[in-house]
């Protein structure tokens, strides 16, 4: 059931909440288990047992762990958590992946599984490893109780595509979280935000994306190509941080609080700094679960950098089952590396404005080897990008930039904090013209992005969300 639909907003979503607000305590969190199961089930019946076996498993470890603290068996219980968990996600992931490598490798005809990938399954997954690598760290206390565990895992705000979050972010609301009239109408303004965020932009810019990928690169000139490969950067960035800003919405709305997953990651002067803005929840997880204990930064220049390696190629696999992934993880490996090693400091150098210009153009070479899916396709698109073989500019481009030139300047401002920044300096303002027009604005700009948005999904027909697939 994807959020931006008719279905979600009109039906599921006031009939869950009515409910949601009307029972007491802590039926509440029955309701939301059963609500979450509903709406995962909407998509993908069969996969909600899959979803349940993963969380029975990690509830089980996590008593296990608990009952063995301190002992060799704890480590036992542990990496027996972790490997079901990578087993699961592998199956389904990636074995049609490593079937067909085996049979282009080796010559020979295993059948492929076909399996449909279970929507969420990277996002859960994690959520559930954190839990029992936590609690064997003593860093979160064991959930006794299976329900308030499987409100957890299941929770269907982030369910789908994240935020990724660890089980002691939300431990105290599980058992005791209020709900006020203020956090239920920040939530819905946030909701708000991200759901005009999805339709309006995304959507929209998306299609540019889809006209241009779909030429014939002896056809498309440099600019064109440069201007598709911009349109599908917002469209990924307006996309995803437009769930993750309606999975926080809702959290607050259900009295949970979800941590961020973006910071205007385009404005970023380092490739370092664009992923500490970018999927933040998952940048947090790698760090605190792969990186650091590999060593971190603490053995050594050489181990860091190869630690760094370690993370981004676990990284660029977790997206997908694809070489384009896995070129793609390296890419920003290389260029991670180059900053550790030199490039940082060249950058802290030099004006803000050359760091901000040779950060995009390495994120938008990277998001080529991350929306193309085939080496051939890959190469010609970027062989576009350098004007070999085609020309410079074209009628084709003259026409793009008249239907979709304003757009791409308002995805441009919205990329950055121009419009917060705005908010906050009328915000401050107590008294006045200011402070009636931030006041107004406050009240009737969501309501306004909410009409529009609900215009938009009525009309569209293009409004799939690009990280359900990972």
């Amino acid at each position: 059931m994807v959020f931006s639909s008719v279905v979600f907003l009109f039906r599921f979503l006031p009939l869950f909440f009515l409910l949601y607000y009307v029972i007491p305590g802590r039926a509440k969190n029955g309701i939301l288990f059963l609500g979450s199961l509903f709406f995962y089930a909407w998509g993908e019946p069969v996969y909600v047992l899959l979803m349940l076996f993963s969380t029975v498993v990690d509830y089980i470890h996590g008593r296990l762990l608990e009952r063995h603290r301190g002992s060799a068996a704890a480590k036992r219980v542990l990496l027996s958590s972790v490997l079901i968990n990578l087993a699961v996600l592998c199956f389904f992931k990636y074995a049609d992946f490593l079937i067909e490598a085996v049979n282009g490798a080796a010559d020979i005809s295993i059948p492929l599984l076909n399996l449909p990938l279970p929507i969420g399954i990277s996002f859960y997954t994690f959520q559930t490893m954190s839990y029992t690598i936590d609690v064997y760290r003593g860093e979160a206390k064991v959930q006794k109780n299976l329900l308030d565990f499987g409100v957890y895992v299941t929770m269907f705000p982030q369910l789908i595509a994240g935020p990724i979050v660890k089980y002691r972010d939300v431990e105290t609301g599980l058992h005791h979280r209020k709900l006020s009239l203020e956090g239920i109408s920040n939530g819905m303004k946030r909701f708000c935000i991200g759901l005009a965020k999805k339709v309006l932009l995304a959507n929209n810019i998306g299609e540019l994306w889809v006209f241009v990928s779909g030429m014939e690169f002896r056809e498309m000139s440099t600019m064109t190509a440069w201007v598709g490969i911009l349109a599908f950067a917002f469209q990924i960035y307006f996309d995803f941080s437009g769930y993750s800003d309606m999975a926080i919405g809702l959290g607050e709305m259900l009295g949970f609080h979800f941590p961020e997953n973006f910071r205007y990651p385009y404005i970023s002067a380092s490739v370092t700094e664009f992923w500490r803005r970018w999927h933040i929840s998952l940048g947090s997880w790698f760090r605190e679960y792969v990186y650091i204990p590999l060593g971190g930064n603490r053995k050594g220049r050489l181990k860091q950098l190869l630690n760094i390696l370690v993370v981004w190629t676990l990284t660029g696999i977790w997206h997908g089952a694809g070489w384009n992934f896995l070129l793609w993880g390296m890419w920003f490996a290389v260029l991670l590396v180059l900053e550790k090693l030199f490039l940082g400091k060249v950058l802290s150098w030099l004006p803000g404005v050359v760091g901000i210009l040779y950060t995009m153009i390495a994120v938008l070479l990277g998001w080529v080897l991350f929306a193309l899916d085939t080496p051939g396709r890959i190469l010609g698109y970027l062989m576009v990008l350098a004007g070999m073989g085609s020309s410079l500019a074209d009628a084709q481009v003259l026409y793009l930039g008249r239907q979709y030139g304003v757009l791409l300047l308002f995805a441009l401002a919205a990329s950055t904090p121009l419009f917060k920044r705005a908010a906050e300096e009328l915000g401050r303002r107590r008294t006045g013209a200011a402070a009636a027009l931030y006041h107004f604005g406050e009240k009737v700009i969501p309501a306004v992005l909410l009409l529009l948005s609900i215009a938009g999904i009525v009309d569209a027909s293009y409004n799939p969300f690009l990280y359900f697939r990972f």
